[in-house]
């Protein structure tokens, strides 16, 4: 029974994860090419992304309601009401996405009082506006991408998005340095690419979910559907806690960005390398755990908690041997990649220091999105809201100051600080996870 949970979790973690890692790819292709075109670049792009990761997670996770949802109707074989599932899922997560990019533009109207480097505002300004621009698109495919993992077709995503970071690297290329007779525009073609991208992925799964003959059913049930409240009230209840939670641990690490830049551009640039590299470990633990969740919202349909530990647990070993490969990676090649992604000898050396609280964390952070996915797998994602909230902001936030400032351990002990805000949700997720499938037996 258990060797047939991993080979499930593999099988529909397997694409995600070669989605993910095209994206890895994509993050180190920017990286690398803004940071050899200038470290004021480099510097601004981390500000930038890291300001932004908050709305992107926020919307990520708010399209994550629907996944236990559909997970669950799909396990029933109730098809045409997860297309009519779909239709509110997409109303209400574009009004969310609209609400995000009020926020992001009021945050804009506000960028000089954030404490950045003067020198880099009119850089970050105008890269700014175009990763705003790319809001919606990115809210469109999140949500379709969730329908799809919940009824197990993990693969169409996958060729999605690698073909539009293909179009993304391509892209930079051309723009970034003014390569095949475009023009020279820095940060900003790399924001163009993005959005590009961005908009392609969108348009892509759209179109596949309305006019590919397989997905007939879900696509009569998004027609024949009706947006009530009913339904878009589920959708809140399910998806809002889930945003919060991405929303508060990414803020948490938006806030770190922040106080680097507060140190200067050089600890900011390197903060964005390891941000970079850090992201290599999450987006391969993300695979896995999105399987975990899937897997255990179609257990939740059967009533089956037995079969909602198991599937966690399996999913659980399996992040650890990623975790214990992300982490030798980052030891024994930390210094090579590095180098890949900036010229400046300052910034090289202060990103190396780095590396030892980089693998710290890496066991922390798998062992609470394994069980916060399995949690969310679940439907009780109410949890998840204070969870994250005590982790992440009443805690991470200040142990990120304390040991940054009064602690004088400076970027490092930003950087360190990420593992205190991670192990303690870690704690959290797992026990009211085991709560969960206990008072479901």
């Amino acid at each position: 029974m258990n060797q047939n949970l991993y080979i499930k979790i593999i099988k529909l973690g397997l694409p995600i994860l070669i989605g993910q890692l095209g994206s890895i790819i994509v993050g180190f292709a920017d990286t690398t090419m803004v940071g050899h075109y200038s470290t004021e670049a480099l510097a601004s792009a981390s500000f930038v992304n890291n300001l932004f990761n908050v709305a992107v997670f926020a919307s990520l996770g708010f399209s994550y309601g629907l996944t236990p949802l559909a997970g669950a109707l799909f396990s029933q074989k109730r098809y045409g009401e997860i297309g009519s599932l779909m239709r509110s899922a997409l109303a209400v997560n574009i009004m969310f996405a609209l609400l995000l990019t009020a926020v992001m533009g009021t945050i804009y109207l506000n960028i000089e009082n954030l404490g950045q480097p003067v020198e880099l505002l009119p850089i970050i300004r105008p890269y700014f506006l175009i990763v705003l621009a790319g809001m919606i698109p990115l809210t469109v495919f999140n949500i379709f991408a969730q329908w799809s993992y919940a009824i197990n077709r993990t693969r169409m995503p996958m060729w999605i998005i690698l073909s539009a970071n293909a179009i993304n690297i391509l892209g930079n290329y051309l723009l970034i340095y003014g390569n095949a007779g475009c023009p020279e525009l820095g940060l900003n073609g790399a924001g163009i690419a993005t959005l590009t991208a961005r908009v392609i992925c969108a348009v892509s799964i759209m179109a596949i979910f309305f006019f590919s003959k397989p997905y007939r059913l879900y696509r009569d049930g998004f027609v024949a559907g009706r947006i009530n409240m009913r339904t878009s009230g589920l959708i809140v209840r399910t998806s809002l806690p889930v945003s919060m939670q991405m929303s508060f641990e990414s803020g948490s690490f938006t806030m770190a960005a922040v106080m680097a830049g507060w140190i200067g551009a050089i600890p900011l640039a390197a903060f964005q390398v390891v941000v970079i590299l850090g992201t290599l470990g999450f987006c391969v633990y993300y695979s896995i755990a999105a399987a975990v969740s899937v897997l255990v919202s179609n257990a939740a349909g059967l009533s089956d908690s037995t079969l909602m530990r198991r599937t966690a647990f399996a999913g659980y070993r399996i992040m650890l041997l990623l975790a214990t490969a992300s982490s030798l990676l980052f030891i024994f090649a930390g210094n090579e990649i590095i180098h890949l992604f900036t010229t400046d000898p300052a910034v090289i050396v202060t990103a190396l220091t780095l590396i030892v609280p980089l693998v710290l964390y890496q066991y922390a952070d798998a062992t609470q999105i394994t069980f916060a996915n399995a949690l969310r797998g679940t439907s009780n994602v109410m949890p998840m809201l204070w969870i994250s909230f005590v982790s992440y902001i009443v805690i991470g936030i200040p142990a990120t100051w304390i040991l940054g400032f009064p602690c004088a351990l400076g970027i490092y002990g930003i950087i360190l600080s990420f593992s205190v805000s991670l192990i303690v949700a870690a704690a959290l997720f797992l026990l009211y996870f085991m709560r969960t499938t206990r008072h479901t037996a």
